[in-house]
């Protein structure tokens, strides 16, 4: 049993003394001056109803957080002598700006995203509902997805993640200003349940539907047939706890829901009953001394579960092709060979750089060449084509963003390192309201209904013999450690995260790409309003309120959740309240 006095009293109910901290663990609360405390502070920590004393530790002890907060480090990290301040300079590369020249966060562009991580994670948290695509707006989480409908494939002329921003007088990838979001609202649900409780209560849902004109695309050629959705960006709290999950115990729980429920074919083979080499993350990064064996990583990170660790999961990843800055294993750009042919054609581009781009100090300079129109041209060409591995050697020899490569990437592995330790110590904030009884109603209706059999409350993690990327065992070995040794472990925790770590389909209006979506973590949700300003929910942020999420979820009677949102639509008002009220307590 998990007692208050083993983790450090960060209290999102009210600051404690020391005196009463001690106190909190003692039976006898009106002896030691508790009697003064609200009931939740006298719960808390404590088995309550329904619910168990280390349900309050949604992360465990090493990866809860009793602070309001989605940025906190979890014990994993301040539990350790000295990672406590590499992860607050990490924490840096999260938050502030990246700039073409000015250290530590230099190397924006040519072509970028967003020039900071924060913004599309507004306090750590999920994005909210945008009415209009602007990329550096605060709380923009969104990232375009334009793919062609006939196969679901990325289209290729941009680049997975879509730019809007470039590096004058380079032209952005996709010009933001044509694209459009216009959110409609559903008159009738395709199941056939009504708009309208039983009781009187109506609720309404919107989607989005986004529209890009080709004349946005300042590639050549110009993509043609695609379709294009919103993903937004979740909370990334705790997910280091989900990188400590066994692949096994993913597995068993595929194979488990595999008996009642179809699963992604892309990702599980149903008469072997088990996982294709596609649900492993690439052979290429074998770790024969990790737990997951001969095999890369099982695919867990991302709606579309295409990332098998968080050494190089979704935000490793970001953190390059957000903002196009390069790093020991990946000293190259994130463009397209259509962006760039489009920019080396245009003859605007290469009038300025004619015109600014003769002096060495120039930002321009790398593209001059030998200052003619086709030498430019050329030279545009060559670099802003760098896309790719092959090109590395190309791309080495350039000029870029003013500094010559001297062997030292824009992000140092150091640096990367230290954005990986907090990453990876992100705590999960504290439970609340577990004493409430509407809150332990709301988790016996939550299992009945069978929520839980897709938001799977908890979890056990393994050893954590976790897999390790090449620029963090190359800033290991050249301090001489185990790299596996210098980043927050969460072994043997018993976590609460509300989720299957499997694929479903809810056949929404308007749906994501490919229409299958791991099921998202509820833990630590109920207090994003709080931290954000803003409950937005699902994978576009057509949910604005809990209740709209869960009535998605019966949009469509194929959809993995109409019996549970079937059996919620029939629910007494104060019991969907109940259900409501658990979520955003857990």
């Amino acid at each position: 049993m998990i007692h208050v006095s083993k983790l450090t009293r960060f209290t999102c109910i009210g600051m404690l003394s020391a005196t009463m901290l001690t106190a909190c663990s003692d039976n006898d609360d009106n002896a030691n001056g508790l009697g003064s405390l609200t009931p939740e502070e006298q719960a808390f920590g404590k088995a309550t109803g329904n619910f168990t004393a280390e349900e309050w530790y949604p992360g465990g002890e090493l990866g809860t957080t009793e602070k309001a907060s989605y940025s906190a480090p979890a014990p994993a990290v301040t539990n350790i002598a000295g990672m406590e301040e590499d992860f607050i300079v990490g924490e840096g590369f999260f938050e502030k700006l990246y700039t073409f020249e000015q250290e530590p966060r230099k190397g924006l562009g040519p072509a970028w995203v967003r020039n900071s991580c924060i913004a599309c994670h507004p306090s750590y948290g999920h994005g909210k509902r945008q009415t209009e695509y602007r990329a550096n707006q605060i709380g923009n989480g969104y990232l375009l997805v334009i793919y062609h409908p006939d196969n679901n494939a990325y289209i290729s002329e941009v680049t997975g993640m879509p730019q809007t921003q470039a590096m004058s007088p380079f032209k952005a990838p996709i010009d933001e200003s044509q694209i459009s979001i216009e959110w409609k609202n559903v008159t009738e649900m395709e199941s056939g349940l009504p708009m309208k409780f039983e009781d009187g209560e109506e609720y309404a849902l919107i989607y989005p539907e986004v529209t890009i004109p080709q004349s946005a695309f300042n590639t050549n050629p110009k993509p043609t047939n695609y379709e294009v959705r919103l993903e937004s960006t979740i909370g990334i709290y705790g997910t280091g706890l989900l990188d400590a999950l066994n692949d096994e115990d993913i597995e068993a729980q595929w194979s488990a829901e595999s008996n009642y429920v179809e699963l992604n074919p892309a990702m599980w083979d149903k008469e072997a009953g088990t996982f294709k080499p596609s649900a492993y993350y690439s052979a290429g990064y074998n770790d024969t001394g990790s737990h997951r064996g001969n095999h890369g990583p099982l695919k867990r990170f991302t709606y579309a579960m295409t990332r098998g660790t968080l050494q190089d999961g979704a935000g490793a990843n970001a953190i390059w092709n957000i903002t196009n800055v390069t790093r020991s294993d990946r000293h190259f750009l994130y463009t397209t060979l259509a962006w760039a042919k489009a920019q080396s054609e245009d003859t605007e581009v290469i009038q300025y750089i004619k015109e600014h781009g003769a002096s060495p100090f120039s930002l321009l300079h790398p593209y001059y060449a030998d200052g003619t129109d086709e030498g430019i041209a050329a030279r545009v060409n060559e670099i802003l084509s760098c896309s790719s591995i092959a090109k590395k050697e190309t791309f080495d020899n350039y000029l870029f963003n003013g500094a010559p490569y001297n062997g030292q990437d824009e992000m140092s592995d150091k640096q990367y390192y230290q954005f990986m330790v907090w990453h990876r110590g992100l705590a999960v904030p504290a439970a609340r309201n577990l004493n409430d009884a509407q809150v332990q109603r709301g988790k016996e209706l939550f299992s009945q209904m069978g929520c839980a059999q897709c938001h799977r409350p908890s979890w056990k993690t393994g050893s954590d013999n976790m897999w390790v990327d090449a620029a963090t065992k190359a800033y290991a070995q050249s301090i001489g450690k185990n790299a596996a040794d210098m980043l927050p472990k969460y072994p043997n925790q018993t976590i609460w995260p509300y989720t299957d770590m499997v694929q479903h389909r809810l056949f929404m209006k308007n749906d994501i790409r490919t229409g299958w979506c791991r099921t998202t973590p509820l833990w630590g949700r109920g207090l994003s309003r709080q931290l954000t300003g803003a409950d937005d929910r699902l994978h576009d942020c057509r949910a604005r309120t809990v209740l709209e999420a869960i009535m998605w979820h019966g949009y469509s009677k194929l959809s993995d959740g109409y019996k549970a949102t079937e059996k919620f639509f029939h629910l007494k008002k104060k019991d969907r309240d109940a259900v409501v009220k658990f979520i955003e307590a857990i």
